[in-house]
């Protein structure tokens, strides 16, 4: 890994490039960045979310992916590297199973919403999504591991779920779409 910042304001930046794990220099605007940028505001979000009232299993498990997503934040700036480990995927299947089979199976489509901590879970899982796009495109252009993508794929799928469990956590329930097939009784 590249050597730890003492100073933030480096000025190097200033011309457009930024410095890569790897000591190399790319574009702000190249695809790898905007992987890494993705993956950082879902981060930051994520952190957003845990000062929310949660349950007691949730807090923990967001915490572990905050870490996790540091991990694929660092893969991603050193190319070539592998920080995320399969397993970590494992743990998000394990926690999607467990979460998701407390909830009701869903009849319509939910709109993200309901209580607050439940909507952030929500833009938690869009950005998570738009990460996973990121990474699909830095990937059809040069070669990634396939944790990075699995990763955020599987984590988008938690965060919905995990929505709908903060919406049922004070005896609440999901926000459905009001369709018109579900207005004609079909």
């Amino acid at each position: 890994m590249g050597q730890r910042l003492t100073q933030i304001a480096t000025r190097t930046g200033d011309n457009g490039t930024t410095g890569l794990g790897d000591n190399s220099r790319v574009s702000k605007n190249h695809l790898r960045v905007h992987a890494m940028g993705d993956v950082d505001e879902l981060n930051s979000h994520l952190g957003l979310l845990l000062c929310e009232p949660l349950p007691e299993d949730v807090r923990p498990l967001l915490v572990e992916i905050q870490h996790q997503l540091f991990n694929l934040g660092g893969e991603l700036s050193v190319p070539g590297y592998e920080l995320l480990k399969p397993e970590a995927v494992l743990a998000l299947d394990e926690a999607l199973a467990t979460h998701n089979a407390q909830l009701p199976r869903l009849q319509e489509f939910i709109l993200p919403a309901g209580s607050r901590a439940a909507s952030q879970a929500h833009v938690c899982r869009t950005v998570a999504r738009r990460a996973e796009r990121a990474v699909v495109a830095l990937e059809q252009e040069e070669s990634l591991n396939p944790s990075p993508r699995h990763y955020l794929n599987r984590l988008s799928d938690l965060l919905f779920v995990l929505a709908r469990v903060l919406n049922r956590m004070d005896g609440g329930d999901d926000v459905y779409w009001k369709s018109e097939r579900l207005a004609r009784g079909e």
